[in-house]
């Protein structure tokens, strides 16, 4: 390991013995000798129908069908069995699809692209009629909720009028408030031994889609979801579900074997058991220090807490990945009943995988904060490995104070994300120590690198994280201690620290103290 990566290691407290670069090795800095613990939370046992595989679709085609029987690979020809289910009572849709045409390398953003429509079909194969109500829900694609990437990064307020960061923030921020867009028609009834279209939208070339709806029947139904090119009626659209051809995109195919052996994800095409996670958890701040958890942890990033927070699949197509690693449009509801006195800050983060070339936007969507202070609506933009303040939390001694965090999580964000509660003290000399590590980095950006050696195999994880690579960097000249002094927690109103809080601080200064030690024994090289 060069110069460069062995401090910036030990600064970001990954340690300095024993540490490897591990492909899937990923690293919060602010959890920096401090451990993280479970949730310990639940799903609820509401069917999902996901239709996510293929996510970048080439053509027109079905893409998920509950009924039973089997439809036909475009790619292949081969008959593939549909991922059988019959909803009856609660049930939640989630849809994203991309359009990506065969030729899209030859098409210009400025000017006007072809369109597939993509819709939800409800089919009722028995003697009865059955009546659905619909709870919460939207649909939206990239004309109605275009995706500007620099102009919503960091965190903001939310306000009454959605940041437009993309469908899948558009659509997750409806549901998260409990609204059904008036789009959208509040019941209806599907007569016996029939089919009709719930509702369709445009797939624009190089754009997305996305649908996120919650309803009841009062009978058993099944689902479809398909593309039509050129669709006028929805005749069109049911005469493409009768055709029995798969839309073409289905590129993991040829990967059945490393999808059951879970060393590809894929996407999401199935039924999945959940669209609610909840959690709650008391944790006394004065006495334990700061308190680290997962939320939306998967096998990779669950911060050393062994809890995976990602719910099965009742029903799949072959080329689905196992269970829904994504957790999208699932609702996560975590309540914190926490002990302490005085500022502290709610902190988003998202890890960093050791040698990551680039940041890549890991999270792009919307929180809402409860307190006793009332309620915070927050839009959050964030890269791979930041770590964000999403308020401020002022506790008051000798209490429980109830923090609820509630999201949908956003289609196109990376799941493993860590939430964390901390002295407001604290999180500003991680800011500092922060800033120091980007000085450095700069410094170390301007030196001439050596040329780049062949990343090691990866483990995919197929949009589940970013490429890695691994690039030797030149010794790097001396720069300032990147980690400045520790001192001592603020007491808050009168109280002194707890000894469990003093030998927090102390462990904290001896970890400290040496880093510093290795940090003055690299840079005398």
């Amino acid at each position: 390991m060069g110069p460069l990566p062995l401090l910036l290691a030990l600064a970001l407290g990954m340690g300095g013995i024993g540490f490897e670069a591990r492909p899937a090795a990923a690293y919060v800095a602010l959890m920096a000798g401090q451990k993280a613990q479970p949730l310990n939370g639940n799903f609820n046992k509401v069917p999902v129908l996901h239709s996510n595989q293929p996510e970048e679709v080439e053509g027109p085609g079905i893409l998920i069908n509950t009924a039973p029987g089997y439809a036909y690979a475009a790619e292949t020809g081969q008959p593939l069995r549909n991922a059988q289910y019959n909803f009856n009572g609660e049930f939640g849709v989630h849809m994203h699809h991309k359009y990506f045409p065969p030729n899209r390398g030859q098409l210009s953003r400025s000017s006007r692209r072809p369109e597939l429509t993509l819709a939800l079909i409800l089919i009722n194969p028995g003697g009865r009629a059955v009546h659905i109500r619909f709870e919460n829900g939207a649909v939206r694609n990239s004309f109605e909720a275009p995706y500007l990437q620099e102009y919503k990064m960091g965190v903001r307020p939310l306000g009454p009028r959605p940041w437009n960061t993309g469908p899948g923030d558009a659509t997750a921020i409806q549901v998260l408030r409990g609204r059904l867009d008036p789009k959208l028609a509040d019941e209806i009834t599907i007569p016996a031994r029939s089919r009709l279209v719930l509702f369709q939208t445009q797939l624009p070339a190089l754009g997305i889609a996305n649908a996120l709806l919650k309803g009841r029947s009062d009978g058993p139904f099944q689902m479809a979801v398909v593309a039509a090119k050129e669709a006028t009626s929805e005749c069109d659209l049911l005469t493409v579900l009768d055709q029995g051809r798969l839309a073409p995109g289905r590129v993991y195919l040829n990967r059945i074997a490393d999808i059951n052996g879970r060393r590809v994800f894929s996407r999401v095409g199935g039924v999945a058991i959940g669209d609610g996670y909840t959690a709650s958890l008391t944790y006394d701040l004065d006495a334990n220090g700061p308190l680290h958890v997962p939320l939306t942890s998967t096998i990779r990033h669950n911060f050393g807490t062994r809890e995976v927070q990602v719910n099965p699949l009742a029903s799949r197509m072959i080329d689905s990945s196992l269970d829904n690693v994504g957790t999208y449009g699932v609702r996560f509801d975590v309540d914190l009943n926490l002990k302490g006195s005085g500022p502290y800050e709610l902190v988003l983060s998202h890890p960093v995988a050791s040698g990551a070339s680039k940041p890549f936007i890991a999270f792009r969507g919307s929180l809402q904060i409860r307190s006793e202070e009332g309620l915070q609506e927050v839009h959050v933009g964030m890269r791979s490995g930041q770590s964000l303040s999403l308020a401020q939390l002022n506790l008051r001694a000798g209490q429980l104070n109830p923090v609820r965090v509630s999201l949908v999580y956003p289609a196109d964000a990376t799941p493993g994300h860590l939430l964390s509660i901390l002295p407001a003290s604290q999180h500003a000399i991680f800011q500092a120590r922060e800033r120091q590590i980007e000085l450095a980095r700069n410094a170390a950006g301007s030196a001439p690198a050596a040329a780049p050696i062949s990343p090691p195999e990866l483990t995919e994880a197929d949009g589940l994280l970013a490429p890695i690579e691994f690039t030797p960097v030149a010794p790097l000249t001396p720069v300032p201690p990147l980690i400045p002094p520790m001192t001592p927690p603020p007491s808050y109103r009168g109280s002194q620290p707890s000894p469990m809080s003093q030998s927090l601080y102390d462990r904290y200064q001896q970890a400290l103290e040496a880093q510093q030690q290795m940090l003055r024994g690299l840079m005398g090289r």
